[in-house]
């Protein structure tokens, strides 16, 4: 794989050429990978899988005309074809106001800030497989397990670059590991699965097989023999596994392309109060060796931790500079793009602030409710809101979570949803997207 410098150089070279062929502006993106994937299932290897890729995107612009092109050809008369092809389909292309490179002088400069996203190291087989085997196996030793779908191992490292005719360039390397089990227990009809799996940047900072095993294990069999429950409306507990998917319909809610579009539920929404008081929810691209950390965004502007949510008011759309222009807004760092098309937006490491109360307090009055561990399907309307999902997890009886419950319905408004929300204490950075144990009040559970 090339250097972070020769990734960099690649990235503002094609911008170089593109410039000189005609182009009024454009930017580049180069991207790496390798990867390496072992998975293994009643004890014995079932595949490796060993990936390797490089490629390129370049947009360019002809007033406020654009074209996007990609290629993982780096020879010379492909590249030369490249550029010459973008700026003759950018001439083309239909005018777009609102298209153009970020504001120059919103740029990051100087060193991006160092996140330790690299550990520079490389996995062999041999030692995914063992962590695979030994997570299973983990897994399988749990009484009441009755068959594995596998266990899995992976390890990959990456190298993104950025440049612009604005005179921006830079680029970062990460690595990531991953490790999870899957397994069956009970018979039949009546059979269920769950899994465990933990990623990090950091090989050194995974768990260990044996804990991701067990736990893979011990979820399982706590789901076997589900029972049905009564259609009415009930207070949901969501596990923080599924309840972080809440998080992730408000921000499809709040991007700068469903505001401009209005196809937003929560069009008119910037700056009330979306959820209850005291609920923050917070992007932070800074954290050390996070998910989805980076040193800049994906149009080079730079980036900080960013309150989306305080005291349960909506502070912000997420914006990249096209539909910042468009709602006369700045860009809020958020824009994120891959090799190919234009920026569109994202969030890095996104969590909702824990709450005051305990799982256990949170849940301590509830007579009768349902504790969610697994959501099925995409019943979400991102224009009104409407939520409706298939769901599996537990009863909650006299505030103690009881007996597994499946095939059943959750379903409600997602605005009424975010105001009725209370988090618990438990938050934890385990994931990309991270959430404490969330409660919402008179949801309408059907069974199926």
């Amino acid at each position: 794989m090339l250097t972070i410098e020769q990734a960099q150089d690649r990235a503002a070279a094609i911008v170089d050429r593109a410039r000189a062929a005609g182009a009024d502006a454009a930017d580049a993106v180069f991207a790496a990978d390798t990867a390496l994937d072992v998975s293994v299932r009643l004890g014995a290897l079932e595949d490796v899988g060993r990936s390797e890729s490089q490629e390129l995107g370049l947009r360019v612009f002809a007033g406020n005309r654009s074209a996007s092109v990609s290629t993982s050809d780096f020879s010379e008369h492909a590249l030369a074809a490249l550029v010459e092809r973008a700026v003759a389909m950018a001439r083309e292309a239909p005018e777009d106001a609102w298209a153009g490179l970020a504001p120059k002088e919103r740029l990051m400069h100087g060193a991006p800030p160092q996140l330790d996203l690299d550990d520079g190291g490389e996995a062999s087989p041999e030692s995914l497989r063992e962590a695979a085997l030994a997570a299973e196996d983990a897994a399988r030793a749990v009484a009441g397990v009755t068959n594995s779908e596998g266990g899995s191992a992976s390890a990959s490292r990456s190298i993104w670059a950025l440049a612009t005719s604005h005179g921006f360039a830079a680029a970062y390397a990460a690595t990531g590991y991953g490790l999870s089990a899957s397994v069956l227990a009970g018979e039949g009809g009546l059979m269920v699965r769950d899994y465990a799996y933990h990623s990090t940047r950091r090989r050194r900072d995974l768990d260990s097989a044996e804990d991701i095993g067990t736990r893979a294990g011990e979820r399982t069999v706590a789901r076997a023999n589900p029972g049905r429950v009564e259609s009415g409306a009930l207070p949901v507990v969501f596990d923080p596994r599924v309840g972080s998917s809440l998080l992730g319909h408000f921000i499809g809610a709040i991007g700068g392309q469903a505001i401009t579009r209005r196809t937003s539920f929560l069009l008119d929404a910037l700056g009330t109060a979306v959820f209850a008081p005291g609920v923050r929810i917070e992007d932070d691209p800074h954290r050390p060796r996070g998910l989805r950390s980076r040193p800049f965004d994906g149009e080079g502007l730079p980036v900080s931790p960013f309150a989306i949510v305080q005291d349960g008011m909506l502070e912000s759309w997420l914006l990249d500079s096209a539909s910042a222009r468009q709602l006369g807004l700045e860009p809020t760092g958020h824009a994120a793009r891959g090799v190919g098309g234009a920026p569109g937006v994202a969030t890095s490491n996104l969590h909702m602030a824990a709450g005051h109360l305990s799982v256990q307090a949170l849940i301590g009055d509830i007579t009768r409710g349902i504790y969610v561990t697994e959501l099925i399907g995409m019943g979400v309307n991102g224009v009104t809101g409407d939520y409706s999902r298939g769901a599996a997890g537990f009863l909650i009886e006299n505030g103690e979570i009881t007996t597994p419950v499946a095939e059943f319905t959750i379903a409600g408004n997602l605005k009424d949803m975010f105001r009725e929300l209370t988090p618990a204490n438990d938050l934890e950075y385990r994931y990309a997207t991270n959430v404490p144990t969330i409660r919402i009040d008179g949801m309408t559970v059907a069974s199926g």
